[in-house]
């Protein structure tokens, strides 16, 4: 569940979203609430993460999709302004992990995810070098972080980073 909201996938493939939607989170075309489960288009749906006002998804085929509140380029969609996306967004590429839910993180104003590659990628908002970019810009577009390829799990450390584990590592 994100912030404001739960979503559940269905053994058939089907994605399922409920909670509040001022900023289009639930992903069904529009910006109402519900309390009741609302069906994302598609039957091909593997991974979800909901995050603060918005949610990222994989499909079966390795594509990325998002949707929701797109703050400081949170969203991957080369698109900074601040802006609503209440339908699911495709993230360039098509190698994103489908089979391990700790391959997803979205923040709130920043996100990463795991390629099937084992290669890490992140965006958003960069403050205090919380995207592992070296910098503390903000990028609207999935980057690579560093040249491993052993990542296994992204998620969240505190309120304004990321936590990277690798094969090697433990927590």
């Amino acid at each position: 569940a994100g912030s404001s909201g739960a979503h559940a996938t269905k053994t058939d493939g089907t994605l399922w979203r409920w909670g509040q939607n001022g900023s289009g989170q639930l992903g069904v075309n529009n910006r109402t609430t519900t309390s009741s489960p609302v069906q994302i288009p598609g039957t091909s749906w593997a991974l979800v993460e909901g995050g603060y006002r918005a949610a990222m998804a994989t499909r079966t085929d390795g594509t990325l999709w998002v949707w929701g509140i797109n703050d400081n380029g949170s969203l991957g969609i080369n698109q900074v302004e601040a802006n609503y996306k209440s339908s699911p967004v495709q993230v360039p590429g098509t190698t994103w992990g489908t089979s391990n839910r700790s391959h997803l993180f979205l923040g709130q104003r920043y996100a990463a995810a795991i390629k099937t590659d084992g290669t890490l990628w992140s965006w958003g908002r960069g403050a205090y070098g919380g995207i592992g970019q070296n910098n503390e810009s903000q990028i609207s577009s999935p980057a690579q972080i560093g040249s491993n390829t052993d990542w296994v799990q992204v998620g969240t450390f505190g309120n304004s980073s990321l936590m990277f584990i690798q094969n090697d590592q433990t927590p």
